[in-house]
């Protein structure tokens, strides 16, 4: 019997990946989602009682959809966050979640630089107004000597930090794990989120949501902030309390918001990523040709291992 792999995440999708057509050399029948688009429940509900194996990016996955895939023995993402799956639910039934931790750290990174980057020197705002025929001209602030935090110092944040710290920004992080990253401690220090909302320029936000649900960046956070925050959300939509942003960014408190995601993907329009102080991308931090690679290949092989093709996996 042949076993089915679906592949649903939009990257995978829009374009062939010599990764996933090299599982169906390995004997396993492909079966892709609408290409370029994340799939919704009635599709995915056609898609998955056949499946065996699912290499899937970050389309909400309800407990239904995994009810009826009745042959799934395991889930493959090709990133790091869970909270698109029903974990409950996969737990119970055995089905196995293997993540590609990692893969796409230095993308959603480097993105997140040049986002803060971006907001720094009103590129934006300059590239509108010249292409609109006038010759716009705003102050803009140097990064060197800046005050960076960094909520969730992970692969991602972690990154962050040390690119950040060589450019001459002082750091400072949260996360409950303290990782060693190897930073000179004269550019470097661990604080609470207190202490990074008060002294911070500029916080960028790379960790997952919080258990309860409950955005990190609330009302009472932003009422904290030093005037003329830069904020960087390349993480989860659901970090941020987005009635509270906006009174913010319309006081000034936060002088530019910079998001990659979204809730929905995509957004209303017109929305928050049409104001002019809020710069904005389409969930491209790990759509990079490199990450894509990393992801597709971790992803892949995981899925193989999963299914006892170890030799397959090892040829990934």
């Amino acid at each position: 019997m042949v076993l089915k792999i679906l592949v649903t995440p939009r990257s995978l999708t829009e374009a062939p990946h010599p990764a996933v057509e090299a599982m169906i050399g390995h004997g396993l029948d492909v079966i892709y989602a609408t290409p370029g688009k994340l799939p919704s429940e009635a599709e995915l509900l056609r898609l998955v009682p056949d499946i065996t194996g699912w290499l899937a990016g970050v389309e909400p996955v309800s407990p239904r959809v995994i009810a009826s895939a009745r042959k799934l023995r395991v889930v493959s993402r090709n990133g790091t966050g869970l909270d698109n799956l029903p974990l409950t639910d996969l737990k119970a039934r055995g089905i196995m979640v293997r993540t590609a931790e990692g893969a796409n750290a230095r993308g959603v990174a480097e993105l997140a630089i040049a986002m803060i980057f971006s907001a720094l020197r009103h590129l934006p705002y300059t590239d509108q107004g010249l292409k609109a025929g006038n010759w716009p001209r705003r102050r803009g602030i140097e990064f060197f000597g800046r005050t960076v935090g960094v909520i969730g110092a992970g692969a991602v944040g972690g990154t962050v930090a040390r690119l950040a710290s060589a450019m001459g920004a002082k750091v400072l992080a949260f996360d409950p794990a303290r990782p060693e990253l190897g930073i000179d401690p004269s550019h470097f220090r661990w604080a609470t989120h207190e202490e990074i909302f008060r002294q911070a320029d500029i916080v960028t936000l790379h960790c997952p949501p919080s258990r309860d649900g409950q955005p990190l960046i609330n009302v009472e956070v932003l009422k904290t902030v030093k005037p003329g925050l830069i904020l960087v959300n390349t993480a989860r939509a659901s970090l941020v309390d987005e009635l509270a942003l906006v009174q913010a960014l319309d006081e000034k408190r936060v002088q530019t918001y910079c998001v990659d995601v979204f809730d929905p993907e995509p957004p209303a329009h017109p929305g928050l990523a049409s104001r002019p102080d809020v710069i904005a991308s389409s969930h491209i931090g790990g759509y990079t040709e490199e990450s894509v690679d990393r992801a597709t290949e971790m992803a892949i092989s995981n899925l193989l291992s999963a299914l006892g093709m170890e030799q397959a996996a090892a040829a990934i």
